[in-house]
């Protein structure tokens, strides 16, 4: 039997944290078991699905490398089948038309739980013979086993306990027709032959829903493994609203696809003390029953400490063409300026993201207007002018713009004059990038190049000099 797993989100925001894991999982999954993938986009909410979600999730899923198998199916293609199933229940005898108000069933709940009693409908129409003469529109409920249990045997939860009378008759079709959650997702793996469902543990309480639906159509039962779910750094619940749930957020912000399916994998599963899983070792080595039962708590530092292990450990062609993404996204031309693939050489070894890279980068490739006003009443003073001039005319007189002539060069100024090396590569940091924050200096000048060094360092003696600092 060929295994078969699915994701299958609703496209009603962004591409959530957790769901990406729950993603991860499922794949992985399959991919151990040389199994297939499904990617099923539930957008039966007609008022919250929408296209730019659902462009969402696609993206999502494609920059992870997460390869899908079957799909994308839309639910909102399989309303026919989805009615198939509503009649065969019906005829069944499985469904029944109920045609109590939202505000009856409201007042139903109320009853009882003044019985202390689990607060249900009553199954008030399960019996009806006809239907009441005032012209309401009915649902479509499910008929529930009255009596019995339904017992989970899950893959990461362990076993797991119904009794049928705790459960009410839930509805499968609303009055206008529109099916439920609860009767498409049991048509969905019914039909695509999912044979283990793999999703968030906030579901559990719709499996034996499910499962029940699923017996009164004579379909077999898939697997079950309920994932926990991801908590805040706070260890709190994360909100949508809150920017670290948004997975497209963390390539905006310059993560590497690698570093965050590392990551998502480490929260809640493991193997031994290991930290670091390539892609193969991800598929040969994960095993469901080893995910952990509690939930685990984002990490925004191991996250950055895994991004920067993957950035040093990339090959700079692979990066070069994400770094100019983002320079592009920065309106940062790179036609002029040092090659991308010898930049992040240099910049890797210390930042944690690409867009680090890229915002400590723009000014190799884009001229500054203005000095920082305290940058320069620190570094660019009427002491280091002497410097800068004898500076400048060595540095012209180099032959080969590399490394070590630029060491040479600045090792003959500060035995010249007398000075530690930060004594100059600062105020000389400042005075070709702007900032005070670059590679080594002489990293620095040579990715920058002679033109565009002589020609900064030529701009910050007129600095100094128009300032009048003596």
């Amino acid at each position: 039997m060929t295994i078969k797993t699915r994701f299958a989100p609703s496209p009603t925001g962004s591409l959530h944290i957790g769901g990406v894991r729950t993603a991860l999982f499922s794949w992985l999954y399959a991919k151990h078991n040389k199994g297939k993938f499904i990617l099923r986009i539930e957008d039966t909410d007609r008022e919250r699905s929408t296209e730019k979600s659902t462009k969402i999730i696609l993206d999502g899923i494609n920059w992870l490398g997460l390869d899908y198998d079957e799909g994308p199916y839309y639910q909102s293609k399989r309303f026919e089948r989805y009615q198939e199933v509503i009649r065969q229940l019906l005829e069944g005898g499985n469904a029944y038309y109920c045609y109590c108000s939202k505000e009856e069933v409201d007042v139903m709940r109320d009853e009882a739980i003044k019985r202390g009693v689990k607060p249900k409908y009553n199954s008030f129409c399960r019996n009806r013979e006809k239907p009441p003469s005032n012209n309401v529109n009915p649902v479509i409920r499910f008929k529930n086993p009255l009596d019995g249990e339904v017992v989970i045997n899950d893959l990461v939860q362990g076993e797991v306990s119904f009794d049928n009378k705790e459960l009410d008759d839930l509805i499968i079709a609303r009055s206008d027709g529109s099916p439920t959650y609860n009767l498409t997702v049991v048509v969905d793996d019914m039909d695509m032959e999912i044979t283990d469902v793999i999703r968030g543990d906030d579901h559990l309480n719709n499996t034996p829903r499910q499962i029940n639906i699923l017996n009164a159509l004579g379909a077999s039962l898939p697997n079950y493994a309920h994932i926990p779910m991801i908590l805040g750094e706070n260890g709190k619940k994360i909100s949508k609203r809150d920017g670290v749930s948004d997975i497209l957020q963390y390539r905006e912000d310059g993560f590497l696809q690698e570093a965050l399916l590392n990551y998502l994998i480490r929260l809640g599963w493991s193997k031994g003390d290991q930290e670091i899983f390539s892609i193969n070792e991800m598929i040969s080595e994960f095993d469901l029953r080893a995910v952990n039962k509690s939930s685990s708590s984002l990490n925004p530092k191991k996250l950055l400490w895994l991004n920067q292990y993957y950035l040093k450990n990339t090959e700079n062609k692979i990066l070069a063409n994400i770094l100019g993404n983002f320079f592009d996204g920065m309106n940062v031309s790179t036609d002029v300026g040092p090659d991308l693939e010898d930049l992040i050489e240099i910049q890797k070894q210390r930042m944690e993201t690409i867009r680090d890279i890229a915002e400590q980068s723009i000014f190799f490739y884009k001229d500054f207007e203005d000095y920082d006003v305290k940058l320069a009443r620190k570094y660019l003073q009427a002491d280091i002018l002497r410097v800068f001039k004898e500076l400048d005319d060595e540095l012209k007189s180099i032959e080969l713009w590399d490394n070590n002539s630029i060491k040479n060069v600045i090792n003959k100024m500060t035995k010249k004059f007398d000075i530690k090396i930060g004594k100059l590569a600062q105020p000389l940091r400042v005075a070709v990038t702007g900032t005070n924050i670059s590679p080594s200096i002489d990293d620095t000048l040579c990715l920058l190049g002679r033109e565009k060094s002589l020609a900064r360092l030529k701009k910050a003696i007129k600095y100094i000099e128009n300032n009048n600092q003596s």
